[in-house]
Order: structure tokens, then sequence, then C-alpha cells
């Protein structure tokens, strides 16, 4: 398997779980999982490995109080997007040992 297609499929198993923010905050999720590349580290322009990436919902995504806004969901959750990243990834290997 081609790397592409590896970090496309790990791409498609990061967005079939649910939001890790909405998770946190015992929120119900309300629109579909998107994969949100990492910033940390990164320059703006520059994307984060297809392997550096968290569950969020379009809302905690690109909402006005998600990530790409104010950012106001990661402060009240008081959460950084490491620990996103961690819950995304113990949420990837829960769901690995019952399949």
């Amino acid at each position: 398997m081609s790397r592409d297609k590896q970090a496309s499929d790990y791409l498609g198993r990061v967005k079939q779980l649910d939001c890790v923010l909405c998770s946190a905050l015992d929120m119900p999720q309300e629109s579909v999982t998107e994969a949100h590349h990492l910033r940390s580290g990164h320059g703006m322009s520059d994307r984060a490995s297809d392997y550096l990436v968290i569950a969020l919902c379009v809302d905690c995504h690109r909402g006005p109080n998600g990530f790409h806004g104010t950012k106001t969901l990661m402060k009240l959750a008081k959460m950084t997007e490491l620990d996103l990243l961690a819950e995304t990834i113990n949420a990837l290997n829960s769901r690995a040992l019952t399949v």
C-alpha cells in the first residue's frame, strides 16, 4: 500500500470518529466530523502530516467558537491541540480494539 493510500485511509478513520471536543464538553455533536491538521510547531501556511490530525466536527473546527474562530470551545474544555490529538489517538485505539 502506498504512503498516500495509508494516509488517506488514516484520515478516513479519523473522520469516522465522534468529535473529541464535543465529547470533552459533553455536548451533542450536530455536524459531521472533519480532520483538523495540527498547527503547533508549524507556520500558518504549513500543514502538518496527515497523521497529526484531530477529529473535530464542523462547528468545533470551523465554527465561530471553534478552532479557526475564537477557540472558545477549547478554552471551555481547558484543552490544547495536543490534548485533543491525544484524545483522537485514544479514540482510534479504542475503536480498533472493539472492531
